[in-house]
Order: structure tokens, then C-alpha cells, then sequence
């Protein structure tokens, strides 16, 4: 076993750990720590059995293993992105949702107060 993947176990039982500390903590949630833990998981698999990758590049037909491997790296960001994207959009309309009950209802209270004088 190579140093490089000496490093990549490393990193990936770090990434791992981070996560579940992350997770106890109630600073991430399990949604989100699902799919981190899985790439985590992903991670040492691929740095303890290295071929996999290159068995898997052959499979699909790709020349270069680490290629194979960026562009999933890739893929996996630009989902990430756009399921973040999704979950801000969703939450900036609950948001505006909100302000504008909460206004209504500051609305209705002055009515009621300037009602009771």
C-alpha cells in the first residue's frame, strides 16, 4: 500500500469522524450527513481497494481511472448545488410567507388596541 492511498484512508476516516462529530452535535442534519458519510464511506472504500476504480473506469469504458473519478466528484457538487439552490428557494418563500402573516397580524392588534381606547 502506496503512501497516497495511506493518505486517502486518512482523510476519508477523518471526513467520516467529522461528520458523525458534526452529527452529534445537532450542527448537521441527517439528511445532509447521509449523503456526506456515504461519499466519506466512498472515500475509504476507494483508498483501501483502489482497483475498484480502475475495474469500475474499464466497466463504463473510461480511459483514465481518476478522470472517472473527478467527473463523479463533479456530478455529485453540481447536485449538492442544485439541492441546495432548491432548499434556499423553498426557504426564502416560507420566509416571505411568514413576514407577511406576522404583519397582518401586528395589523389586526393595532386594530384592536386603537378598538379598546
Amino acid at each position: 500500500m502506496t503512501t497516497t492511498h495511506i493518505g486517502s484512508i486518512l482523510v476519508a476516516g477523518g471526513s467520516v469522524l467529522a461528520m458523525l462529530e458534526l452529527l452529534r452535535r445537532r450542527q448537521l442534519k441527517e439528511k445532509y450527513a447521509v449523503l456526506w458519510l456515504a461519499v466519506g464511506v466512498g472515500m475509504l472504500v476507494l483508498g483501501a481497494f483502489p482497483v475498484l476504480l480502475n475495474n469500475f473506469a474499464e466497466l463504463v469504458g473510461v480511459k483514465d481511472p481518476p478522470n472517472l473519478l473527478l467527473f463523479a466528484a463533479a456530478l455529485l457538487l453540481l447536485l449538492v448545488c442544485v439541492h441546495l439552490s432548491w432548499e434556499a428557494s423553498r426557504l426564502e418563500e416560507k420566509t416571505r410567507t411568514l413576514a407577511e402573516e406576522v404583519a397582518l397580524l401586528r395589523r389586526r392588534l393595532d386594530e384592536v388596541e386603537r378598538a379598546q381606547r
